[in-house]
């Protein structure tokens, strides 16, 4: 599962590509290293256009992970479309497209220290997209914070394709390209937009030296 990614894309550029109505992130600078419970740049679909905006990376939960437990770290990374958890939240309103121009799957080799390897995208398109869905959430996500309101996002994993399979056997994120497969993701009903949870095309992606 992915729990690291980069972002080093100017705002213009992303603005290009999908077409932003407002752009509420303020001053954005590059984002090399976004860990799981970072804010970080997500995309949502108003009634007037879209919006790009900060969130706390890890949505809400199950609750039989939180038994005991006097915080919740969040998910990062949602695979089971069919759990009713995760179901809420999969209508239009809480879809949303995550910007990103690298991310991260660890390495697992017997008698070895895991090793971080980067994928990047091919071709003259730098950012591309993970298709996420978002909510407004009130938690414990840190006990020295106390109960806080927060927007918070997560994306969905799909099998791996062969370029990320062999590093990482387990699942890689959902990856949008094109103008056309976000404004489906965006806009289309539940089970059409799902189809969209597939593998990235293997000559989409590269193994890069690190985060860029």
């Amino acid at each position: 599962m992915c729990n690291l990614y980069s972002l080093t894309s100017t705002q213009s550029s992303i603005s290009d590509l999908v077409n932003l109505w407002r752009d509420d992130t303020g001053n954005l600078p590059p984002l090399t290293g976004i860990y799981p419970d970072y804010p970080a740049p997500v995309i949502t679909q108003s009634t007037a256009g879209r919006v790009m905006q900060m969130m706390r990376w890890g949505m809400p939960s199950p609750a039989f992970v939180l038994k005991g437990k006097k915080t919740d770290k969040g998910v990062t990374n949602v695979r089971n479309t069919t759990s009713p958890h995760w179901r809420r939240w999969l209508g239009p309103a809480h879809r949303c497209v995550v910007p990103f121009t690298s991310f991260s799957e660890y390495q697992t080799v017997k008698g070895q220290k895991p090793r971080t390897v980067w994928f990047a995208p091919t071709g003259a398109q730098k950012t591309l997209f993970f298709a996420g869905i978002w909510t407004e959430w009130t938690s414990v996500r840190k006990l020295k914070e106390g109960e806080t309101t927060n927007n918070l996002f997560a994306f969905l994993t799909v099998e791996p394709n062969g370029v990320v399979g062999p590093i990482h056997p387990k699942a890689m994120p959902v990856i949008l390209r094109s103008p056309e497969a976000i404004a489906h993701w965006l806009d289309a009903p539940v089970d059409d937009a799902l189809k969209l949870q597939r593998p990235f095309p293997d000559d989409g992606l590269q193994i890069v030296d690190g985060p860029i």
